[in-house]
């Protein structure tokens, strides 16, 4: 699932700022991804969400509405969501409004589409807002390393996912934002990000993001290749993510 697929199930009617100023122009689709819980309808806790039940329900119905039939894939095709709406909104705000989203697990609230699918995030309030924005990578994905994606990995992993997957399929969105939001004016030299370079974080921990994206060259272009497969293959009417695909022989399939 490409950032763009994912940004045009947002609503089109014009929507108040909302929680971030960052989520404006070609970003005001964050809107409706990551919200205040009291405003976000249908929304449960996501401790509830995942321990009384709601996420096997919610695989369950995603994979009647996809037709797959390996639950790998369904799973890990419905963590592209979650992480999708989950990092591009907070990194946004950390990166362009200098806003740091309270994004702890236990604090926050989902809500689903019909299919099953993550549709929005609600967090307890603004958080802190008028810090400077971030340009070392760790110390921005901390916060959320540390207080959510750990949580939400664990609680993946036991449906059958491997950690690595999990982890490579929260990257790309990271990776993704980082250089979006590089290219409106914090600049870059480095091909490939320190954040999946480095194999320790700065507390001396093993970096979970380590080799999960870099960047190559293909047929002239620089292109973002992940490390793992998300196993989007394995579900019919998804299509390929192309070259940026671990696996050689699904990058361009027939």
């Amino acid at each position: 699932m490409t950032v763009q697929q994912f940004a045009r199930t947002a609503p089109r009617p014009p929507l108040p700022i909302g929680l971030s100023h960052a989520f404006s122009g070609d970003h005001a689709w964050c809107r409706e991804k990551m919200m205040l819980a009291d405003e976000l309808e249908g929304s449960v806790p996501l401790p509830l969400f995942f321990a009384e039940g709601g996420f096997e329900r919610a695989i369950d119905r995603y994979a009647a509405v996809s037709r797959g039939e390996d639950r790998r894939a369904v799973v890990s095709m419905w963590s592209l969501y979650y992480f999708a709406g989950l990092t591009i909104p907070y990194l946004l705000a950390r990166r362009l409004a200098g806003q740091v989203l309270p994004i702890a697990f236990e604090e926050m609230s989902i809500a689903l589409t019909d299919d099953g699918l993550p549709r929005a995030f609600g967090v307890i309030n603004r958080g802190i807002i008028g810090e400077t924005t971030e340009t070392d990578d760790f110390a921005m994905i901390s916060p959320l390393l540390s207080t959510h994606l750990n949580e939400t990995v664990m609680r993946l992993k036991a449906c059958g996912i491997s950690a690595k997957l999990c982890w490579n399929n929260a990257a790309v969105y990271i990776d993704y934002t980082l250089r979006l939001t590089d290219a409106e004016g914090l600049g870059r030299s480095a091909p490939d990000l320190p954040l999946f370079v480095r194999g320790c974080l700065p507390d001396g921990g093993p970096n979970p993001f380590c080799g999960s994206v870099r960047q190559v060259e293909e047929g002239g272009e620089m292109i973002q290749r992940r490390k793992v497969c998300c196993l989007r293959y394995m579900l019919p009417g998804v299509a390929s993510c192309g070259s940026r695909c671990a696996l050689p022989s699904q990058r361009n399939p027939q």
